[in-house]
């Protein structure tokens, strides 16, 4: 990311300081302390102001006995900035003051507690709020996740040396197609604390959890056993899909016993057999039960050939909370170990920072559709959160179900999970959302039934050259195209309104003819979600297609150069 920018910088005295940076995609600010000795910050006062009857979108905590104590994760509620809830929202927070669109984001949080925002008491304004700093703490029996049980009466402690409080971000769009490809968040983040990342790898995973061990037709009983990841890590062998996640339940949690896994499984074996067949495991744990034995657990497993872990339920932002993810970020780095921040805050940079880390959860993603209502609309979500969520960062939204629902038909199934929207509305995640780390979240044996979806999935890079969203509009639809090695890959995603767009290729290069393939939905995914077709066809730079999708549909569509 290169980014020119205009800066001052005000001294204010005492060492303290307050840098401001400008550019064209928005303005920043951070304060700053060169104090010799410890220092107490009892509170930080941010408050943004806008002119005139705004627009907001709001992710509003979920916890509202402890606001701030809970996983980053709802829908966004549009109102009047005015008529907005009075309770916590967390970051990113976007507000419309005409056709202009101010999104509120931080970068490069360190050592000090993540900021929420809160409605003014006239309606004009969002107010920062920052979580205090923890004083005691107990754990939940039942993962022995630590959480916090009192707080200290100040929001950070500094340890003397240079403090830097995060970058207060506004970005300024004056299109929604600006926004999932805003880059202040990493470009104002610290820089990379290695230069060696040849041993970090992006990829796709075959993942456990949200299906439920559901396997069919096989002849052993699938769960939490040897058998059930050789199956999986077979699939994944099979699809040339890089890794295999074993999620809770390879130890046993109660416990927390990180340390010792289950008998069932055959850790040791089972990692030799998958590394035979060209397969990379990946752990889950919760956050603390890894942090307390945090050297012992990265060189144990480490030298058994895993090469990463999913951390899990951080589920604060305060800045014990912040030290912590670093202390993790920074062991899995010495240790050459890559790392999926699950149930943790917003991006806030650290990807750039520490590159190992792939992929950050704090997004109301797949899981949500085992529980959650069909007012949690995830179509409309679906084309929301790119535009505001994605200007963090990354998205662990674990798309790929293979069970698909209509608006008509849907129901929350816990033990056989099905997504909002059609089928290709799930495959249009692939590449509508940025993900180095992202998952297959059904069962191997739903994917094996239809085998063209599976290699039009792993046909696809995770990483990307070049991204644009050639069109769109945020709550309505979406249309992203990325570039890797001269190839393009284009989709689209709408909310419950069917839709037909007319898609212009002119970002093409001009006189190449580009083979492509097609996923569309089905002229009966109204009816039936699951309903898909796939065409060939040839495109160039003055290809104009209609293409429409389905309510809660999409399209995936994947372009090589044929001449």
């Amino acid at each position: 990311v290169t980014t020119e920018s205009n800066e001052l910088a005000l001294a204010l005295g005492e060492g303290w300081g307050v840098v401001f940076r400008a550019v064209d995609e928005g303005v920043a600010y951070r304060f700053q302390c060169k104090g010799k000795v410890p220092a107490i910050i009892s509170d930080e006062k941010a408050e943004f102001h806008f002119n005139g009857d705004c627009q907001s979108w709001l992710s509003f905590t979920t916890n509202d006995k402890k606001p701030e104590a809970m996983a980053f994760q709802n829908i966004y509620d549009q109102k009047p900035l005015g008529e907005a809830k009075d309770k916590l929202a967390f970051l990113p927070a976007t507000v419309a003051n005409g056709s202009v669109k101010l999104t509120i984001l931080e970068s490069d949080l360190r050592a000090y507690p993540g900021m929420f925002v809160k409605k003014s008491a006239d309606g004009e304004s969002l107010e920062g709020w920052f979580a205090r700093y923890p004083k005691t703490f107990d754990k939940y029996p039942w993962r022995q996740q630590r959480y916090v049980t009192s707080t200290e009466d100040f929001i950070a402690r500094t340890n003397g040396k240079l403090f830097q409080t995060p970058w207060r971000i506004v970005a300024v769009t004056e299109k929604d197609t600006e926004m999932p490809v805003n880059n202040l968040v990493y470009a104002l983040a610290e820089p990379s604390k290695t230069t060696d990342t040849s041993w970090i790898k992006p990829g796709k995973v075959a993942w456990d959890w949200w299906n439920d061990w559901n396997l069919k037709g096989v002849d052993f009983e699938a769960g939490i056993n040897f058998d059930t990841y050789k199956y999986y890590i077979d699939f994944a062998a099979k699809n040339n899909i890089e890794y295999v996640v074993l999620d809770e339940g390879w130890y046993e949690s109660k416990k927390g016993d990180i340390m010792n896994p289950i008998p069932e499984i055959r850790l040791p074996e089972l990692i030799q057999y998958a590394n035979a067949k060209g397969v990379d495991i990946v752990l889950w744990t919760v956050f603390n039960v890894l942090d307390e034995h945090l050297d012992e657990a990265m060189a144990k497993y480490k030298s058994m050939g895993v090469k990463g872990f999913k951390i899990d339920f951080l589920d604060r932002d305060d800045q014990e909370a912040v030290e912590l993810a670093y202390r993790i970020a920074e062991a899995a780095l010495k240790y050459q170990m890559v790392l999926d921040y699950h149930g943790y805050y917003k991006p806030t940079g650290m990807s750039r920072t520490f590159p190992n880390i792939l992929n950050y959860e704090g997004v109301f993603g797949m899981e949500e559709s085992r529980w959650t209502e069909l007012s949690n609309d995830m179509p409309l979500y679906d084309v929301t959160f790119p535009y505001i969520r994605m200007m963090a960062g990354r998205v662990d939204f674990t798309p790929g179900a293979m069970r698909n629902g209509t608006k008509d038909n849907w129901k929350a199934i816990y033990t056989a999970p099905v997504s909002m929207g059609t089928r290709c509305h799930q495959l249009a995640c692939y590449i509508v959302h940025d993900s180095p780390f992202t998952m297959l979240c059904d069962a191997p044996t739903n994917y094996e039934r239809e085998q063209e979806c599976v290699d039009m999935i792993t046909s696809l890079p995770t990483v990307f050259d070049r991204t644009i969203i050639p069109q769109g509009e945020m709550g309505k639809y979406i249309v992203t195209a990325r570039e890797k090695d001269g190839n393009w890959y284009v989709a689209g995603q709408t909310n419950w309104d069917k839709r037909t767009i007319t898609l212009c290729f002119d970002f093409l290069e001009k006189g190449k003819t580009y083979h492509a393939t097609l996923f569309r939905d089905g002229i009966n995914a109204n009816h039936n979600a699951e309903d898909y077709k796939i065409e060939t066809i040839d495109v160039n730079s003055d290809t104009v297609l209609d293409i429409t999708m389905a309510s809660g549909g999409g399209f995936l569509m994947k372009l090589g150069i044929s001449n």
